[in-house]
């Protein structure tokens, strides 16, 4: 598999991430397609470095899956206090988000 291709993959996913991101009107599912989009930066960080045949990207690669980690536990944290407190998890029902 050659770089092209898996810039390829990695633009693909990205569509399909930013199209569920747009249309959805679920948070866990546009917190899944957030999550998506992140590993479709990370897949072309990978085509690359394939391309450059150097091991500074890794270190890159390493530090965004550790980021896109912190930011799915911060995010179903509040998706879980979100759906404790409003009953629901659609973004169109929560209409006060007051303290």
């Amino acid at each position: 598999m050659n770089a092209g291709n898996v810039l390829g993959l990695s633009f693909i996913l990205f569509s399909i991430s930013a199209a569920a991101f747009i249309t959805q009107k679920n948070l866990l599912i546009t917190l899944m397609s957030l999550e998506l989009g992140l590993n479709a930066a990370n897949i072309a960080i990978v085509s690359f470095a394939l391309t450059s045949n150097k091991s500074d990207p890794f270190i890159w690669i390493f530090l965004f899956f550790a980021v896109a980690a912190a930011e799915a536990t911060i995010g179903l944290s509040i998706l879980i206090m979100i759906s404790k407190k409003f009953k629901t998890i659609n973004p169109d029902k929560i209409s006060n988000l007051k303290g």
